[in-house]
């Protein structure tokens, strides 16, 4: 039995609250099937600053970086937790592992389960379609609009000092402007559109149907739109001719998306369009309550939530721990794959397994889908689900 090495990372608010339930959930893992972790869980985030002055504890990143096979976060964000250049306090912590452990592909399901009501009432049958939503945002996730913040936070946490840019004018602008810069790379287009291209292949093979891969931009307008578009044509044609693609600019694509979810397989997008898009797919699957991610690099790899920290719900023990909970999923999935552990896979399955029989059951919901069940209601009955069938499996 192999021992895998998790970095916890529970941040602020109710990212507290949904970690719960997650460890919740791996600890019946480990004591109905082969696998194990070594857990190590590290206070961080906007609340730890403002108690502290420290937006994590020092050598944290250097521990994520040495001694994880995998980190799982909650949230971070709290009122009032600014640093003193006006950047959030534990933006390093997120930011800093996307940029500093090259985490270039954040993975976004989207994925409607039997008995969740999505929110776009009216357009969409009532009656339940496995292919009406199933689909996976992949975005680009160290370059674009937010490379300037992502380095920044990445220098602030490793201790290098900032190199920020100048420029003294910006001709057709006059008085005080404020700018960030949007690079797109070759190199960080390439292995972003390859990731999209190759998780489409996984797809078919595992789905027994083919996949189309979007690619999704504002190429009639921007330079660097522009060479994402070249690059996603010459890897498709290249390397992947037996896979069906499609094109799309972001403000024609959200229509798309809300009208005909069903017509989406794998997307991928650079930074700033995935990071909107994707929070607008969430309705698709019930809310962001739902939504879970990872961000994906070559030697790491960081799951989480998509929703905030809702500082609002802290301590009230009601907000939906779902999407912690399918991110949890996506970790055995990804260090499964990585590592070539089909204990690990099985584990994933079956976690999967126990979610979609939960909705499809009528399990017990939180608010936001309708229900009054708490956060430790749903972590207890997914868990419970989960036992039975790690009893059957192992």
């Amino acid at each position: 039995m192999t021992e895998y090495r998790l970095t916890v990372l529970p941040g602020d608010g109710t990212g507290k609250e949904v970690m719960a339930e997650a460890m919740r959930v791996l600890s019946v893992f480990e004591k109905n099937s082969p696998i194990s972790f070594n857990i190590t869980e590290i206070p961080c985030g906007g609340e730890y600053y403002l108690e502290t002055g420290r937006e994590w504890p020092k050598g944290s990143f250097e521990h994520c970086r040495d001694n994880s096979d995998a980190i799982l976060l909650g949230a971070i964000g709290w009122p009032g937790a600014r640093l003193p250049n006006g950047d959030l306090a534990g933006g390093q912590v997120i930011l800093g592992l996307r940029s500093g452990l090259n985490l270039y592909a954040n993975v976004r399901p989207v994925k409607l389960f039997q008995g969740v009501k999505h929110k776009v009432h009216g357009i969409h049958k009532d009656i339940w379609d496995p292919n009406l939503v199933d689909m996976v945002m992949v975005r680009e996730n160290t370059e674009g609009l937010y490379h300037s913040l992502l380095r920044r936070m990445s220098q602030k946490a490793i201790g290098e000092k900032d190199d920020p840019m100048v420029i003294e004018k910006f001709p057709g602008l006059d008085g005080e402007v404020a700018w960030d810069t949007r690079p797109i790379s070759r190199i960080g287009s390439e292995r972003v559109i390859k990731f999209a291209f190759d998780l489409a292949e996984h797809r078919r093979k595992k789905l027994g149907k083919p996949q189309k891969v979007t690619c999704v931009d504002k190429s009639n307008v921007t330079r660097g739109c522009q060479l994402f578009r070249k690059i996603f044509h010459e890897i498709a044609e290249e390397k992947y001719p037996e896979i069906e693609i499609n094109e799309a600019y972001i403000d024609a694509f959200t229509m798309w998306l809300m009208r005909d979810p069903e017509s989406l397989d794998v997307v991928v997008l650079p930074n700033m369009f995935g990071d909107i898009a994707t929070d607008l797919a969430s309705v698709l699957q019930g809310g962001m309550g739902m939504a879970g991610s990872a961000n994906l690099g070559p030697k790491h790899m960081l799951f989480e939530p998509v929703h905030g920290s809702s500082p609002k719900h802290a301590g009230n023990n009601t907000v939906n721990p779902m999407a912690t909970l399918s991110s949890l999923q996506m970790m055995f999935e990804a260090l499964g794959f990585r590592k070539n552990d089909t204990d690990l896979d099985k584990c994933a399955d079956i976690l999967m397994q126990a979610m979609e029989e939960h909705f499809a059951e009528g399990g017990c919901v939180t608010y936001d889908l309708g229900g009054d069940a708490s956060t430790s209601d749903v972590g207890e009955a997914i868990a419970e689900r989960c036992e039975k069938l790690l009893k059957e499996a192992f």
